[in-house]
């Protein structure tokens, strides 16, 4: 049952955006999510208030007194457990910090979002140095403009390379599906093709992100869910 945080400390990074199309990706391939929304605007879970969501995919608000027993509850549940946190640095970052297998920090571009990630990175830096707990971690870059250069995306993942921090090769590209699920609920899967623009560019890159994303995590047993068997329902 890996958990993934996901946090940055500045808002507009991308961490809703993010842990719903990893979410989103790992339901479709069967597997048990669970999300734990701990940001108070509740973005996910008004997504989830939706509908039409994978039966596999399930939602709880959660807040820094509620988070380690939701966590654990979820971990019986199985399956992954994605953690969304708010724009804070506060002791609810530190405990979703402490719990996860592999802290995933969105970064939206290399310098708007360079304080935000650096207050994570710190915090991470701290807990190996004075408490000798290593946390795996990396930098996801988010709404990357689909026509931007391959040339400016390596800049970018070099400029973070020379300062010693972990980068995802695949970066989250700004695409309309991201934004329309949202408004329309499901999963990335069952959004109409007809209705939004690129939809398979979006499913290709959610494919990527996820593929690298599950490299990163500990090596175990998740075991998924044959999509011709029952499933449990959404919280």
């Amino acid at each position: 049952m890996p958990v993934i945080t996901f946090a940055n400390t500045k808002g507009g990074a991308g961490k809703t955006t993010a842990a719903l199309i990893l979410a989103s990706e790992l339901a479709a391939r069967g597997n048990r999510v669970t999300i734990l929304d701990a940001d108070p605007r509740g973005w996910i879970s008004r997504w989830h208030a939706l509908g039409s969501a994978n039966g596999l995919l399930s939602v709880a608000q959660v807040t820094e007194e509620t988070i380690e027993a939701a966590t654990l509850r979820a971990k019986k549940r199985g399956g992954y457990i994605l953690i969304d946190l708010p724009s804070s640095q506060d002791a609810l970052l530190a405990k979703a910090v402490g719990l996860a297998d592999h802290v995933l920090i969105p970064v939206q571009g290399c310098a708007m979002d360079a304080q935000g990630g650096a207050e994570v990175l710190e915090l991470l830096k701290a807990l190996s140095d004075t408490c000798e707990v290593r946390i795996p971690h990396s930098v996801v870059l988010t709404r990357v403009n689909a026509a931007v250069t391959t040339r400016a995306l390596g800049a970018a993942k070099e400029f973070l390379g020379r300062r010693g921090i972990p980068t995802l090769s695949t970066a989250l590209a700004e695409r309309a599906a991201y934004r329309d699920i949202f408004d329309k609920g499901g999963l990335l899967h069952t959004l109409d093709s007809r209705e939004v623009s690129n939809l398979h560019k979006a499913i290709e890159n959610a494919v990527s992100l996820t593929d690298e994303v599950l490299a990163q995590l500990p090596q175990r047993s998740v075991r998924t869910v044959s999509r011709k068997a029952p499933v449990l329902k959404a919280a």
